[in-house]
């Protein structure tokens, strides 16, 4: 576990040349507790890294302990043999609304984010490799750990999961209506205000080689219609 900085209390981030709020300052945020949030409202982030000197985004799933980011990384760890210490930077964002304004130029987007820099490392002890991937698990699934088979050696062989330290992370949140309520534009007569994104958890849909009378466990019919 990477020490917290210096003089920094526990819940707040460090400032640093990564995570400095240069443009929307405003909008950011230094809370630990903005940065759990954001990580414990999603699943899914976008991992940024240089691959054969190419960069690329990869999407995949997450899960966080309050110290570290674990993920799947086939595509990362082929950059971390050939580079070991080669940083990456790994994105969660929540989308909330639109921000309707009056004029083009003030409109925008209600959001949460998180930008999470580091060098990540290929996780190869068993305990821990076995732990990460039950955090993941449950984090995108509570309960389907303890209900499906776990994996087995030849499978954990071959699986690739990084640890990425939430030390060096940076939080951004915007919220509220338009800016241009008390302007100039205000007098066009036209509609402004927020449109609203909500996501939830749809119906389940049965694998058709189920065989007959076996049933969905409790804890995925509990999430159905759940917002995310």
């Amino acid at each position: 576990m990477t020490e917290q900085a210096p003089n920094v209390p526990p819940d707040v981030l460090a400032e640093t040349e990564r995570t400095r709020h240069r443009r929307l300052r405003e909008q950011g945020s230094h809370s630990r507790a903005d940065l759990d949030a954001v990580l414990q409202a999603g699943f899914l982030c976008h991992l940024g890294v240089v691959v054969d000197g190419t960069p690329m985004v990869v999407p995949t799933v997450y899960g966080a302990t309050a110290e570290t980011l674990y993920f799947h990384g086939s595509v990362a760890s082929r950059s971390l043999v050939a580079s070991p210490q080669a940083p990456v930077c790994v994105t969660v964002t929540h989308v909330d609304g639109l921000v309707l304004a009056r004029s083009v130029f003030e409109h925008g987007v209600n959001y949460r984010s998180a930008m999470v820099y580091g060098v990540p490392r290929l996780v190869t002890d068993p305990e821990e490799q076995l732990a990460g991937l039950r955090r993941l698990t449950e984090h995108v699934a509570p309960g389907q750990w303890d209900y499906a088979r776990r994996p087995s050696r030849k499978e954990l062989a071959a699986t690739a999961l990084l640890a990425l330290e939430l030390t060096d992370a940076s939080v951004k949140i915007r919220t509220g209506p338009p800016d241009d309520g008390d302007g100039p534009d205000a007098e066009l007569g036209l509609w402004a205000g927020i449109l609203p994104l909500r996501q939830h958890w749809g119906a389940l849909e049965p694998d058709p080689a189920l065989a007959d009378g076996i049933g969905a466990p409790a804890h995925l019919t509990g999430r159905e219609h759940r917002p995310l």
